[in-house]
């Protein structure tokens, strides 16, 4: 048999920085949260650090829970966004290999 345990351990080797270079550019990357059509936003890296809120002016005349319930709407769309752009970014790597729920890289 050719290779055998060194070639699978070179391959795991790749991998595991291959992981390494993915988790860093997901950290890296910023996406944009909203509620309310756009009047609140929210933009949050890919480790889930909110970088910028901003809220349209116009909402500053409504009352403090409309303005409370708009920003945790745009907080959590983030969110959504971040981890949708995770697991597309984790599918590319292990190539659409469908990995079981809670599996974390690495290993």
């Amino acid at each position: 048999m050719k290779g055998g345990i060194g070639d699978i351990m070179q391959q795991a080797q790749k991998m595991q920085a291959d992981m390494q270079k993915a988790q860093e550019a997901m950290a890296e990357l910023e996406v944009v949260g909203e509620s309310g059509a756009g009047l609140v936003s929210v933009t949050m890296t890919g480790k889930h650090d909110v970088r910028r809120v901003a809220i349209d002016p116009s909402v500053l005349n409504e009352e403090k829970s409309v303005l409370e319930d708009l920003l945790a709407a745009a907080v959590n769309d983030a969110v959504r966004r971040v981890e949708q752009s995770n697991r597309k970014a984790m599918q590319e790597l292990t190539g659409g290999m469908s990995l079981p729920a809670g599996f974390k890289f690495p290993f």
